[in-house]
């Protein structure tokens, strides 16, 4: 019994030491302090995109957000769906770029489609460089359309709730702009290429 009771002690002090450690190498204390500022959905968010990661171990899957569009919706179709739900929420399409089209290239190999359609809303654009021109890295909000080994056409958008709570909660007047952006890029992708899509 007193042989268990020591094994357990020498525990005990391992793992007080091990705290002690890293409360000194890591500093905790000022590093809770700095996540007490962060938006109380952050960590949430930051978690959700971490088992992401692990699942898939590609950390760009784990920055956005996808969805197949419906065969019976042609690509002409579907960007004029991306252009009206852009004009009903007072964005501007500012680019659209096809990459590469189906078929094969001069060296025989199958070719798959990829186009970039680019939107942005100026006015929030400003807003948001204002408050941290890093923001503009990330303008302008862009939806990818690319097609699979097996024909399927997709569409990409970034994940943006870590625009939204990744790190100090923004400003009313902003976190109300960013949502608006959120929605509008969300909308796109889940209903723009659906047959039925409502928008």
């Amino acid at each position: 019994m007193g042989f268990i009771k020591n094994i357990l002690s020498v525990i005990g002090g391992i793992v007080i030491l091990g705290m002690l450690f890293a409360y000194v190498k890591f500093d905790l204390g000022t590093r809770m302090d700095q996540i007490s500022k962060l938006d109380p959905q952050a960590i949430g968010t930051f978690a959700e995109m971490g088992d992401h990661l692990l699942a898939t171990g590609n950390s760009a899957e784990s920055m956005v957000k996808k969805v197949m569009i419906d065969d019976a919706v042609s690509t002409e179709d579907l960007i004029a769906n991306l252009n009206e739900i852009a004009i009903t929420k007072n964005f501007k399409v500012v680019g659209d770029q096809t990459m590469s089209t189906s078929g094969v290239d001069a060296d025989g190999q199958k070719t798959k489609y990829i186009r970039i359609v680019s939107f942005c809303s100026p006015g929030i654009a400003k807003q948001f460089v204002d408050y941290s021109a890093a923001f503009g890295a990330f303008m302008p909000c862009r939806i990818l359309i690319v097609e699979d080994d097996d024909g399927h056409r997709w569409m990409y958008t970034m994940s943006m709730e870590l625009m939204l709570f990744g790190g100090h909660t923004l400003p009313p007047e902003m976190m109300k702009q960013a949502t608006h952006v959120r929605d509008t890029m969300y909308l796109m992708l889940n209903e723009a290429g659906k047959e039925d899509g409502n928008f």
